[in-house]
């Protein structure tokens, strides 16, 4: 459906752009297009690059084990059913330190391990998510960010003033959409126990 409606906007314009006579401007905005979408992701390969590394480095310092045993009370509350020192619960963490740092690309290698420890703990019919899958899912999803550092690039690349401004914004919003996904996942995970 998706790719019906792009069709119909990429075909609907180079007619607009036909019928006006403004090809140029077609062929202009094409080009300008092009050549702004390079520079983004030369940008963001950067800063993907730089923290991803260092999320490598703190994951063989140590430091993703160390803020895993600190999450230790969290993640027994949203995960119940994963046993204490299972890899899941690191590959969590991770995915979790990734996601506060607002690194959603550099958490999915660990997001994916994740789950896959997840659906080897999953008990229920093959092809049904677990309790513990739909909770990661929701906490992964709505991701509570401190930095929201693939928005600061973003805002830097396209000439903000202040690229950072939207981060107290970022954090509200995030934290938000975090509790109430929790708080709605706890709910049905409650129902179904009944």
């Amino acid at each position: 459906m998706l790719n019906i409606i792009w069709g119909f906007f990429l075909i609907g314009g180079i007619l607009a752009g036909a019928f006006l006579g403004r090809m140029d401007l077609l062929t202009n905005a094409i080009l300008d297009g092009g050549k702004g979408a390079i520079q983004l992701a030369i940008t963001m390969a950067g800063v993907i690059a730089t923290w991803s590394g260092v999320l490598k480095i703190a994951e063989r310092g140590g430091m993703i084990d160390l803020l895993s045993d600190k999450m230790e009370p969290f993640l027994s509350f949203l995960f119940p059913s994963i046993p204490k020192k299972h890899p899941a619960r690191t590959y969590i963490a991770a995915n979790f330190v990734a996601n506060f740092l607002g690194l959603g690309w550099a958490a999915t290698p660990a997001g994916l391990l994740a789950m896959k420890e997840l659906a080897i703990l999953n008990k229920r019919q093959k092809g049904t998510a677990s309790n513990a899958m739909c909770m990661f899912l929701v906490v992964n999803m709505s991701s509570l960010q401190l930095v929201t550092v693939n928005i600061i690039a973003y805002r830097t690349e396209y000439g903000s003033a202040a690229p950072a401004e939207i981060v107290g914004a970022g954090i509200v919003a995030t934290l938000v959409t975090t509790l109430v996904g929790i708080i709605l996942a706890k709910c049905l995970e409650g129902r179904e126990k009944e």
